[in-house]
């Protein structure tokens, strides 16, 4: 397994490659349903962009909530939509809606490379560092494109090693031996992997080792 740090330039790796994808979507395919989701495609990068704004305004404060998040008040569009504080704006058109991913990310990404090492900010899955902030928008990037991308009828494959990376952080109890991506898949309850039972609930650890 990858031990390498996970760093706000895997965020913005991360964000390239799906918009890379996300942007050769046929136009009219963005209200199909997001692979196993209730949610549309379009309604899935909003609640990807929706997450990475969250995860930067957890260590946005001077003093960062340690039990509890930033009160931002979220809600959803329709009824069995996602619960957001942010949605693009529907007239922009696709490119819009990615540019909005693009916005969000930059802004986890730049926090996490200003923020100190020793900052910790409220998690429900654990106090986290900037580290398990940047491996938690990455793995929020990677897993909802797929999503999104099997609406779409796109083909999705991440980069390994940056698989690796977020695996190493959030999920070190996960198998060794498979590729990267399908184990990230598993992880996270959305892919089977030879010999182990797929996954019915699952979590990552954001807090990092030792804080645990």
């Amino acid at each position: 397994m990858n031990t390498s740090r996970v760093t706000a330039a895997d965020v913005d790796l991360a964000v390239d490659v799906a918009v890379y994808l996300l942007q050769r979507a046929e136009t009219d395919a963005w209200d199909y349903r997001a692979g196993p989701l209730k949610w549309t495609c379009w309604e899935t990068v909003d609640h990807i962009a929706d997450v990475l704004l969250a995860y930067a305004f957890q260590m946005g404060p001077r003093h960062p909530p340690l039990n509890r998040d930033v009160p931002v008040l979220v809600e959803p569009r329709r009824s069995g939509g996602p619960e957001s504080a942010l949605v693009a704006d529907r007239s922009a058109g696709p490119p819009g809606l990615l540019q909005v991913l693009e916005a969000a990310a930059g802004l986890l990404s730049a926090v996490v490379r200003t923020a100190p090492e020793d900052v910790r900010a409220f998690h429900s899955m654990g106090i986290a560092d900037p580290e398990g902030f940047a491996a938690m928008g990455v793995v929020e990037i990677l897993v909802h494109t797929e999503d999104v991308s099997s609406g779409l009828d796109l083909a999705w494959r991440p980069p390994a090693e940056l698989c690796e990376r977020v695996l190493g952080r959030l999920f070190p109890d996960a198998p060794t031996g498979a590729e990267p991506w399908p184990t990230l898949l598993w992880a996270t309850g959305r892919g089977s992997l030879p010999g182990h039972p797929r996954q019915a609930k699952w979590r990552w650890w954001a807090a990092p080792e030792g804080e645990r």
